[in-house]
């Protein structure tokens, strides 16, 4: 590449894009799966009598109900089994105008193509299914099929609900003993204080923390099963039934034994304090040990704070002051070498999560996390932060990469109310067991990442190392066990996740890397480790840290200068700035090479690393050779029309766009880099995968002016975009195929979570006719769920966008900046 000096601000535009009204195409049912074959007389009256014995137990259950501990609306729950073919079918379970509800869906352990689906019907809706298995029995529809064929030929059996029915964890975790155990209870919207009523009779404890959700609130209770299943069968509250996990664990490494006193008071002498205005990171941590001298310039003590008065504010432990340490200087090892004055750009505020020593019973994590972001807005309302945690939990679920309640909370803080956005970092987690040489880096394929990396809106961070000079006389012979350039040894991956969910990591930092003497596990050392501060100033000043903490502390690091530079951005943009600026070492290119290259096998390498490693310099500034701009703007995604909601806006930005300058060098090799990022609000549970019950409220999706195309062209093909988007889609395989192949991710790959990143690689007079970028809007549950009338809403998003022309010396910053200064004509039909 041509290196130009990064010296010239992003260019921005406010606004730019153009509202047109937007209709998503009908999905329509040409090739729907086909529903089981059946002989309907048989069917129907197997699944009457089943439903007459199931109806009949709840009969007698409600009139045994105990009248002195029962609360709520009379009801109970059936448990489908269905098939999993068409995953719509299951939905027409739920029937609002009778307050039938489905509230839990989860994989068959024994059968792979059912799914059991459990729904609350009230009393009064007793026959609503009897109903719908005699119409498909006796009745037709116009098409001479069987009524409600959809639904009912695809049920295989139904039976009363239990506790078992409204459990969605792994099936080994249900308990088998009457040993009290912390349950996560899932309860219907609106049902806590009748929760609490029963749970005060049966003398059941509960947690004071509660999360709510749209249509879900989760508390913590200690009950045996025989307990919770006299909730479940006198009440009508819960929806669903976990397990709650093990409190979250820290790597604390061992320290450097150094003691360099003389460094820390010369580096000391050059530093100036952070401004009262700066920006802070903010720690969710186990603390931080103020009084350390290269800490407490950036730490006044009122910005310190706990979630239990009892644990205080200091750190115990260590790993609060060596995030601490990372988040200040980035590279504590290069700042104590400067012989300059050092204006440090934003300070730093802690909040303690945790104990101070070992692990606290089973909490409600994000309650707890709402509590701990609480505090330092309550005690700074208007300072600017980013949320920094290096907390994860070993959280096992039945469905890998679906959303925990702590990672739902996480989202619903990013989402904020009223156009409040927060952004949070968070660690991938790291893996815990020993590791050989051999078993790198399968293991970090096959070891998922952590609760509560779920979250779509959060910046999850995973680790990778450039360290690999071992130079300890001691450790002659041992080898690093990561090349230079490649995943750090613990760094966990979604490698195994479900390609619905987001891609995580998001991205990757220096997390140090692991030695090995060929024989035994690899262990820390000093060489391929971070150098930070230390929570024991009295004792040593330094220490050294490693894995997903360091590279999340450095994350958060790198957000705070963009936040410094750029006040005025949303964190939806300081987000996709990270991202944007991050590329693949060519350690991670080697191993894309590796592999015969089509878009789908390239997707595991992207569940490894990400988007690569972020550079700051490019976060921060363009060149002349390599431009950014950078749009924040709007939209309305849904709107009510005659009591359906439907897809309202779409936006279209017409780009001032370099299009003399990129003509005139031809067949020239450019780079044309895209970035959307947007928050979602979250609708957690566990109630199934189609479209009535999403996890997220909307999504968005661009797409880029092709060459050939004029603007209806362009148009038209969004709504076929759109329409390939929805996830039962039947258009044909030839109409979903990516025909813009110099993309190099491609929809398949870009377009999971609410962060979107490609980069299209062509001619630069190619690119100059593209220079027109489409927002449009796919469906959510904001779409799909009337009730919670939410189709009114304007959501924003940050759209980055950057041009690279890597082999030749050439302005192309200047012409776009001309451009800016005028007005720039909307793209129209």
């Amino acid at each position: 590449m041509s290196d130009q000096p990064r010296n010239l601000p992003h260019l921005y535009l406010s606004g730019n894009g153009k509202s047109e009204d937007y209709t998503s195409p009908s999905r329509g049912g040409g090739d729907a799966p086909t529903p089981p074959a059946r002989n309907r007389e048989n069917h129907a009256n197997s699944l009457l009598q089943a439903l007459d014995q199931a109806i009949d137990g709840a009969r007698q259950k409600l009139e045994s109900r105990n009248t002195e501990i029962a609360v709520g609306t009379r009801g109970f729950y059936l448990e489908f089994q269905i098939h999993s073919d068409d995953i719509n079918a299951f939905e027409s379970l739920e029937n609002k105008t009778k307050k039938i509800e489905l509230v839990a869906v989860r994989k068959s352990s024994t059968q792979e193509d059912i799914v059991e689906a459990t729904v609350f019907v009230p009393e009064k809706a007793s026959d609503h299914f009897l109903s719908k298995v005699e119409q498909y029995r006796t009745e037709d529809t116009k098409f001479e099929k069987p009524k409600n064929e959809k639904l009912v030929s695809r049920i295989e059996s139904v039976q009363l609900g239990t506790v078992r029915s409204l459990f969605t964890d792994k099936d080994d975790l249900f308990p088998q003993s009457t040993q009290n155990i912390w349950w996560e209870v899932w309860l219907r919207k609106g049902q806590n204080e009748a929760f609490k009523m029963i749970t005060e009779k049966l003398h059941v404890e509960t947690k004071q923390y509660r999360i709510s959700f749209p249509e879900r609130e989760v508390m913590l209770a200690l009950a045996n099963l025989e307990s919770m299943s006299i909730i479940v069968d006198n009440s009508d509250v819960i929806a669903e039934l976990r397990i709650a996990k093990d409190s979250p664990s820290f790597f604390l490494d061992d320290m450097l034994s150094i003691e360099q006193e003389e460094w820390s008071r010369d580096l000391e002498k050059y530093l100036s304090p952070p401004q009262d205005d700066s920006v802070a990171v903010c720690l969710l941590d186990r603390g931080v040990t103020q009084i350390h001298p290269l800490i407490q310039l950036a730490l006044d003590t009122a910005d310190m704070h706990t979630c239990n008065p009892i644990w205080g504010i200091n750190d115990n432990g260590g790993h609060g002051t060596k995030m601490a340490g990372i988040a200040l200087y980035e590279d504590l090892f290069k700042s104590l070498q400067t012989s300059y004055p050092v204006q440090l750009s934003h300070r730093l505020e802690s909040v303690k999560i945790l104990p101070p020593n070992g692990q606290n019973a089973p909490e409600l994590y994000g309650a707890i996390t709402e509590q701990a972001i609480s505090l330092p807005e309550i005690q700074s309302p208007n300072r600017l932060r980013v949320f920094c945690m290096a907390v994860t939990s070993e959280e096992d679920f039945p469905n890998l990469g679906s959303p925990s309640s702590w990672s739902a909370s996480i989202d619903k803080l990013c989402f904020g109310d009223d156009e409040f956005r927060r952004l949070i970092i968070i660690s991938g987690g790291n893996i815990r067991q020993d590791i050989l040489p051999n078993d790198y880096p399968d293991i970090n394929d096959i070891t998922a990442i952590e609760n509560p990396c779920q979250a779509w809106n959060a910046l999850v961070v995973g680790a990778y190392t450039q360290k690999v000079n071992i130079t300890h006389p001691s450790y002659v012979g041992w080898k690093p066990v990561a090349p230079a350039g490649d995943l750090s040894p613990r760094s966990r991956t979604s490698v195994s996740w479900s390609d619905r969910w987001p891609i995580r990591p998001d991205v990757v930092f220096e997390g140090g890397n692991l030695a090995s003497d060929g024989i035994n596990p690899a262990i820390y050392m000093d060489d391929l480790c971070v150098l930070t501060t230390d929570h024991r100033p009295n004792f040593r000043l330094f220490g050294r840290m490693g894995d997903t903490s360091s590279a999340t502390a450095i994350a958060s690091y790198m957000a705070a200068r963009i936040m410094s530079q750029y006040p005025n951005f949303h964190p939806e943009t300081v987000r996709a700035l990270i991202v944007h600026s991050a590329e693949w070492t060519p350690a991670m290119q080697t191993l894309f090479k590796s592999v015969d290259y089509r878009k789908t096998k390239i997707r595991p390498f992207l569940r490894r690393y990400g988007y690569g490693v972020p550079d700051l310099n490019r976060a921060l500034k363009s060149a002349n050779n390599d431009l950014t701009l950078i749009v924040e703007d709007n939209l309305k995604p849904f709107h009510l029309d005659n009591g359906n909601i439907k897809t309202r806006y779409m936006n279209f930005h017409k780009l001032p766009w370099p299009i003399e300058k990129l003509e005139e060098f031809g067949e020239v090799d450019v780079e044309l880099k895209i970035t959307l990022s947007y928050f979602i609000e979250p609708n957690p549970g566990e109630r199934g995968w189609g479209s009535c019950h999403r996890y997220a409220s909307h999504g968005l999706r661009f797409e880029v002016k092709r060459q050939l195309e004029n603007d209806n062209d362009f148009k038209r093909r969004i709504n076929s975009a759109a329409r390939d988007e929805e996830e039962n889609s039947t258009a044909p395989a030839s109409t979903r195929r990516d025909s813009d192949n110099n993309w190099f991710l491609g929809q398949k790959n870009r377009n999971h979570g609410s962060i979107h990143s490609d980069i299209w690689h062509g001619s630069a007079a190619d690119l100059a006719q593209r220079g027109a970028i489409a927002i449009y809007p796919v469906g959510g549950w904001w779409k799909e769920n009337k009730t919670l009338e939410r189709w009114d809403k304007t959501v924003r998003y940050s759209l980055i966008v950057s041009i690279r022309v890597p082999s030749v010396e050439v302005d192309i910053y200047t012409p776009v900046e001309n451009l800016i200064r005028v007005p720039i004509s909307i793209l129209v039909s």
